[in-house]
């Protein structure tokens, strides 16, 4: 456990080669955790591979949102880093995790060798008006549900602010219902497999105060600063996996994330994450750790 000075205790561990190449593991969500899956991503034997649960998830503690923004998990990254001794460290993101990634290298490009990005995202607020809305279009029973799990004199306005009011109520009652919900509808529009980590209140609790917590505040960037800012990372080689059947996350977002820079695969018929993406993640960090 890291301590911070503002009372988080964050969750981190080291896998693979002590020697090896650093790299560093940010995770989705937010509020996903840092499975151990993740750490398949690479060849153990030629990595020192960092994984941490971001600030108020997974094994961090306390479960709360004070002193939770994109600029405290910067820090800690930064803090963890200077612990371990690190100067410069791959840094592998997905879906939430690339955007934090892009912001983390966009606040100290020196530090970072290279970026390698799956189901990119970027925190926009056109994103977040996709993944709560427009996207219902294609699921819209599901999202008639999702919809229709605030009161009716809100459901024409901000549904992330709608359901962090009720993630957020003290009646338990009342917050988990909206958890059930949430997490219904991530279910859906993800890839319309159940996740099981949802059947647990505790985490489904967590995850949907941390991501409405998030969106709600515009991930705390201003809207389109990762975009607008993509000329710090000149100086670092990066690698954009994302699939053209990602509903969450539509490939827009990498496509023009590409433009300036990086270096992007469209994958046919891959969605947000699979067993093929990660077999594209994995060649690209076992390409760089010959670098």
């Amino acid at each position: 456990m890291m301590a911070t000075p503002d009372g988080h205790e964050i969750y981190w561990e080291t896998r693979g080669n002590p020697a090896g190449k650093p790299a560093v593991v940010l995770h989705g969500g937010p509020g996903s955790g840092c499975a151990p899956w993740w750490a398949d991503h690479f060849d153990l034997a030629r990595y020192r591979v960092v994984m941490f649960d971001q600030r108020g998830c997974g094994r961090s503690r306390p479960y709360t949102l004070a002193n939770n923004t994109t600029q405290h998990l910067i820090a800690d990254i930064e803090r963890l880093r200077e612990r371990l001794g690190i100067e410069r460290w791959l840094v592998l993101g997905g879906s939430w995790g690339a955007a934090l990634g892009l912001a983390y290298a966009q606040a100290h490009p020196e530090h970072v060798s290279e970026l390698v990005l799956f189901a990119v995202t970027a925190g926009t607020r056109r994103e977040v008006e996709w993944i709560t809305r427009d996207v219902g279009r294609l699921y819209p029973a599901e999202w008639a549900r999702f919809r229709d799990g605030v009161p009716e004199h809100e459901r024409d306005g901000s549904l992330v602010d709608a359901y962090h009011r009720l993630l957020t109520d003290p009646d338990p009652a009342v917050h988990d219902q909206a958890a059930r919900e949430w997490c219904a509808w991530e279910d859906a529009h993800v890839g319309g497999e159940h996740d099981t980590r949802y059947d647990d209140p505790v985490f489904r609790l967590c995850f949907g105060r941390l991501v409405t917590h998030y969106w709600s505040h515009g991930c705390f960037l201003e809207d389109g600063q990762l975009l607008r800012d993509l000329d710090r990372l000149s100086d670092i080689p990066g690698v954009l996996v994302h699939g053209l059947r990602d509903l969450s996350s539509p490939p827009d977002i990498a496509w023009e994330i590409a433009q300036t820079w990086g270096e992007l695969e469209l994958m046919a018929g891959e969605g947000h994450g699979g067993r093929r993406m990660s077999e594209r993640v994995a060649a690209a960090i076992d390409r760089f750790a010959r670098r």
